[in-house]
């Protein structure tokens, strides 16, 4: 794929997988306001719109709470997940050897997630080698969450490119969708949490198996 110059990741279920921190952590929050906890399987689709969000998807739809119950069991779900956001959390298999080959193809790289901005920045700075991005970019008061594209717009800024030459990696329809409202190239991932129909239906022009498929991808016409 000619004229790539840039790379913008999306990070759970992209770069790392976070599923079971995820699901450990609100099931814990969930059972201390008296809900039941789901397989970690569900979680696979509550997430992937933001933390307050994947805690709404969460509740039972015969029992949803006030706002003021559904903001404690928010906020005690941030609070578990900072004790245990590292307990199983890792980079999917050939990811660090794929940063590793962008580095040395001298393409920069950026991550922009829906995750509260705090976790992205740890979850990169302790579980990535932080160094390889230009740019890392999470959930924040006042910035509106993906797939509105200010986001991934301002990573194509600090990385000093132009969206156009950017491929948008991620695992679900909404950074597809991300991708094209930013005028970047969207690409899915079949090892994320979501399925190729989602990625295929929300606009993905392409679909990689693994990791190394991007080498290839990028060097295609």
């Amino acid at each position: 794929m000619n004229g790539v110059e840039a790379v913008v990741f999306d990070l759970d279920g992209t770069l790392l997988d976070t599923l079971e921190d995820l699901a450990e952590s609100l099931n814990a929050a969930l059972e201390e306001a008296g809900y039941p906890p789901h397989p970690v399987s569900a979680y696979r689709y509550f997430v992937g719109d933001g933390a307050r969000r994947l805690v709404e998807r969460a509740f039972p739809a015969d029992r949803l709470p006030g706002e003021a119950e559904a903001d404690h069991v928010y906020q005690n779900y941030l609070r578990h997940y900072g004790e245990r956001w590292d307990r199983k959390s890792k980079p999917y298999p050939g990811i660090p050897e794929l940063l590793d080959q962008l580095r040395d193809l001298g393409i920069p790289l950026a991550v922009c997630s829906n995750k509260p901005d705090a976790f992205t920045r740890l979850c990169v700075e302790r579980l990535l080698p932080p160094q390889r991005f230009a740019a890392v970019i999470g959930q924040r008061e006042g910035v509106p969450r993906k797939p509105d594209p200010a986001a991934a717009l301002q990573a194509a800024r600090l990385m000093g490119v132009n969206p156009a030459a950017c491929l948008f990696l991620g695992d679900s329809g909404v950074d597809m969708e991300t991708a094209s409202r930013a005028g970047m190239t969207p690409v899915g991932v079949l090892w994320g949490f979501r399925a190729a129909e989602e990625l295929i239906g929300a606009g993905a022009r392409s679909l990689l198996a693994t990791p190394a498929e991007l080498e290839t991808l990028l060097g295609s016409g």
